[in-house]
């Protein structure tokens, strides 16, 4: 098996040189379909995994714009079009100097699975710039939407592509970006989510994907006859998922003890509540400053350019970006008496990180599965826009929470061993896998 694994990545290798996180992404996924493509013939003899990793399209494009002080700047915008087979793609913008098309491949392959995994009509689509919104104004953000969607218009839209947020995407980009599309379409739609709820916004879209990750780990712990009240609780980044996901912690009674940025990590050994909590949103979202500022104010520790995973825990959440959490972070996780990790953001974990908790027997739960919650919500947004109408928070919240469940079952059923051990990774990527490959099957060889 492990042959015809590395015979499959070295053809995939040769196609995509210099794409280290679009082949990294499709190697965890094929340590699990091409085994189940060899007991399920039907999938290997049409080539699923093989066309699922390669994208229907990939549009790149110049993205010019004024600066404030009126000189011409050029960024490379990009969608990557990953797969239509249950829905119109779907999936986030992300705009950060990072964005390149391994990037975005990787994250648009991942969407894939993830989509698919909620059970609801989404395709799988990925999407960016370039382009480092951080020190710029209001006017130069607004300037750069603009012409980024004035290309982009081309190929989006409520039944074929509808683009959400990322990395560097949020409530003020997704407007200027909105309001181009409508400038140029002149139509009012469902092209994007992640919009304000005064025009089109779903309730808990911004919540749902640190809220959905907390509710697939209490479904983990649930069938363990365990919960996540009194738990200690690391949880990496401090952007939206992370507080979000601090912020239901804290409701379901677990003690959440860090939070990080890219200059380094506080350590709260008091926990973070409430009040502590409202100080993070304000420096991060309103203020922009630097996680230092918390541990200055409270008076705990801080470590600069560490990340969190040397703090024993019973439960770590990587909620900050891929690759964050490498082997030896894994094993000393493990010896530190961490039983569950759970990941809020898209492929943080590296795959020898990965083996190592699946040799452990920890629980596990890769991102496509634990960070649905977001795109999910996306999803329901999608339905609202359609039916011209919007649904109160609690339904959200209901529908949210049923969703994850389904999610968690579909990841039991698929992934345990004769064991009994819940290897969460295989179970979703089969899961994610199966419903996609079967309407590819059903479509024919398009």
């Amino acid at each position: 098996m492990n042959n015809l694994i590395k015979e499959f990545m070295d053809k995939l290798e040769l196609r995509n040189a210099h794409e280290p996180e679009f082949l990294q992404a499709v190697f965890e996924v094929a340590e699990s379909i091409i085994p189940f493509s060899e007991e399920n013939q039907k999938y290997k003899i049409h080539k699923i995994l093989e066309r699922i990793a390669e994208p229907e399209r990939v549009i790149i494009f110049r993205v010019p714009w004024l600066n404030d002080k009126g000189e011409v700047e050029v960024n490379r915008g990009f969608r990557v079009q990953m797969n239509s087979a249950i829905g119109p793609y779907k999936g986030g913008l992300r705009f950060h100097p990072s964005v390149n098309l391994s990037v975005l491949k990787f994250l648009a392959f991942e969407q894939v699975f993830k989509n698919s995994l909620t059970g609801l009509p989404m395709g799988g689509g990925k999407g960016g710039a370039d382009f480092d919104p951080k020190g710029k104004s209001d006017h130069e953000i607004m300037k750069f939407c603009q012409s980024f969607m004035t290309e982009l218009y081309k190929y989006v839209g409520a039944d074929m592509d509808v683009p959400a947020g990322d990395i560097g995407v949020g409530a003020r980009e997704i407007g200027y970006l909105f309001g181009q599309y409508k400038r140029i379409r002149g139509e009012f739609t469902g092209v994007l989510t992640g919009k304000g709820p005064e025009w089109g916004g779903s309730l808990i879209r911004p919540e749902a994907t640190g809220y959905g990750v907390v509710y697939f780990v209490e479904e983990m712990l649930k069938l363990r006859g365990d919960s996540l009240k009194g738990k200690n609780v690391i949880i990496s980044g401090s952007g939206n998922v992370a507080q979000y996901t601090v912020e239901k912690c804290i409701e379901v009674g677990a003690k959440v003890l860090t939070i990080s940025d890219s200059d380094g990590y506080i350590y709260d050994r008091a926990g973070i509540d409430k009040e502590k909590l409202a100080f993070i949103m304000d420096l991060k979202n309103n203020r922009r400053g630097r996680i230092k500022e918390y541990a200055d104010k409270f008076n705990c520790e801080f470590f600069a350019g560490q990340k969190p995973w040397s703090v024993k825990c019973d439960i770590a959440f990587p909620n900050a970006t891929q690759n964050e959490l490498d082997e030896a972070d894994a094993v000393l996780l493990t010896e530190n008496g961490c039983f569950c990790v759970a990941e809020g953001a898209n492929m943080p974990t590296t795959p020898a990180a990965i083996h190592v908790f699946e040799k452990a027997k920890i629980l596990y739960a890769p991102g496509k599965a634990a960070n649905a919650g977001g795109v999910a919500v996306s999803g329901l947004e999608m339905s609202q826009n359609s039916l011209r109408y919007s649904w109160g928070r609690e339904k959200i919240d209901i529908k949210l929470k049923l969703i994850i469940e389904q999610i968690h079952l579909a990841c039991v059923k698929y992934g345990k061993e004769p064991d009994g051990y819940i290897n969460y990774g295989k179970g979703a990527n089969i899961a994610g896998f199966v419903k996609v490959a079967d309407a590819m099957i059903a479509q024919g060889i398009v």
